[in-house]
Formats: structure tokens, sequence, C-alpha cells
């Protein structure tokens, strides 16, 4: 990794204005990198429609485009007239009509999709069983780049440790995390901080500011995190660009603002003799509001 400018770019989108969206998009990676010198820019979850589309899952593909895809060169040309890199989330047409993927795009400084990652855990009313739209993906992504290796996540991810730690023992020294976050800021705040420290990976955490077509509205309050857990940059709850330069040597010391040496580190003094039960399924001993199915068999027969 090398020392380099991150930002996280949130603003609001007009919701299911696609081309919109788009246009909104561009704007805002040549402001992060006008304004603060920025060469990855991260954007918030489904910025070309919002979280909610308000329709079915048939409707937003016939709205959306595959990835990469014609309706989103617009952003691909400003990665590539910038030089600089892109993290674009948007949902995604897949191979059928009806199904849609909820999915993060790095598009490098050539203007290419470097990777593509389809959102693996989708939110309950996201999910076709709960009178959703999206079809899961099943692929954790890693792309090495010049700048760093990135790994890529979105939103409810964030929830689930095992998926950062995939990223991580894959060489992940950055993750991002493109959001729709509508739960507390507590939750939001300690998740992104939880999986820096569990990983020793900085975590760029951009999530959505206004409203989408289902009437939810957005907080904000991206936000950079250290590998030792610092939040290095935080938003408000308005449009606006937080950004950091990242040190590529981040965890020598075991807390900010001290000398004290770190002599631990969570990847490698991991005892795997402990978790044989790790991928065996399961569900919580406390019962929430409502369960809603999780779709495993839909996911694996669209995904192969």
């Amino acid at each position: 990794m090398q020392q380099f400018t991150l930002a996280c770019a949130q603003f609001a989108v007009t919701p299911m204005a696609v081309r919109e969206n788009v246009q909104k998009a561009v704007a805002w990676v040549e402001r992060a990198v006008r304004e603060n010198d920025a060469q990855l820019v991260v954007l918030p979850e489904t910025v070309t429609t919002g979280f909610t589309p308000g329709c079915p899952a048939d409707e937003l593909w016939d709205r959306v485009d595959t990835l990469p895809g014609a309706a989103w060169e617009p952003v691909a040309a400003a990665a590539r007239a910038l030089g600089v890199y892109v993290v674009f989330p948007t949902y995604e047409r897949g191979p059928e009509r009806g199904v849609v993927y909820n999915s993060a795009a790095l598009f490098g400084p050539a203007g290419e999709a470097l990777g593509v990652y389809r959102k693996t855990h989708l939110f309950p009313t996201e999910r076709l069983s709960g009178g959703g739209w999206s079809t899961p993906g099943t692929d954790p992504v890693v792309v090495e780049t010049e700048l760093a290796a990135v790994g890529l996540t979105i939103c409810y991810d964030g929830d689930f440790p095992e998926l950062y730690r995939c990223e991580a023992i894959l060489g992940a020294e950055v993750i991002v995390r493109p959001a729709a976050l509508l739960r507390s800021f507590e939750i939001w705040e300690m998740t992104n901080r939880a999986r820096a420290y569990d990983n020793h990976v900085y975590i760029a955490a951009c999530n959505s500011i206004g409203p989408d077509a289902g009437g939810n509205y957005y907080f904000g309050h991206s936000m950079i995190v250290s590998p030792i857990a610092q939040v290095l940059a935080l938003a408000r709850g308005t449009e606006e660009i937080v950004a950091v330069e990242l040190d590529p040597d981040p965890i020598k010391r075991v807390t900010y603002g001290a000398r004290t040496p770190m002599i631990f580190d969570h990847l490698e003094d991991r005892n795997l003799a402990a978790y044989r039960d790790v991928l065996t399924p399961a569900k919580s001993q406390f019962e929430p509001a409502r369960r809603i199915p999780t779709e495993k068999s839909n996911s694996t027969e669209k995904n192969h």
C-alpha cells in the first residue's frame, strides 16, 4: 500500500432518476478530486436510484444496466479523465429480467471496471422473500490496485464480521462500505470501527443522505476509520465530502496519540482450531419481531 488520499462523497439522489443521478455522481467525483486531491472516491449505496426503488424487480431491471454498461459510462469516463479510482454502487441488471443485484464496481484510472461486487447480505426488506427486489451475490471481492488492495462490501454486510475477515485474509488493506443505513448512528459507528479493528484494515464507509422512493430519509455521517479503530474523518448529516491521507504503515502503535508499540496481529493470532463450526447454519436464541427467509437456494442457482 502507498500513501494516498481517500474520499467519501455523500450527496442526495433524486429517487429513481437514473440519468440525473449519474451526472450528480460525476459532479461529486470531480469535486472530491478538485477540493481534496482524492485518488480513490467512494459513493453511497445504490447511488443511481436510491435504496428503496418503489417498484418490483422486473421494472427495476428495465431501469438499470449491466456492470460495466453504457448507462454508467459517464462515471467511467470521469475516472479516466481524472486518473482516479471510483467506487460506484448501483443496482445492476442480471442475466435475465427480474434478476437485479445490489452491486458496487471499482472503476480504475483508465475507466475500466476492475472488479464488481454483488452484495452478499441483503437487508430483509430487500430480499425477494421479503417483498423486495434484489438477488444476492456469493463472492467476496478484493481488487489489487497501485494504491492498495481494495475490498468491496455494501451496507448490511458490515454486520457480518466473517465477510470482512475473508476479505482481509484475501489481502485487503482498505475495505469500502457504501451504505444506505437507517439504524442508529451508534450502530453505524460501532460496526465500522469494529470491522476496521477486527482486521487491521482501513474502512471507508459512505452513507446515503436524503430521501428515496420508499419515503426513507438517510442520515449521512460517512466516515473513514483507521486499522486501530480511530475515526479519521466524519461527515455531518448533510451533503458533504470527507477525505484523509492514509498512512501505509498504520499499526506500529497500539493507540493514537501514544508511543506504545503494537505487538499483536489479529489475523496472525487467530486460533484456527477454534473455528471449526463457524460455517454451521444457526440463528439467534432470541426471536426478532419477524423472520424473513434468506433465499440461499435461489442465490446459489442464480450465481452459478
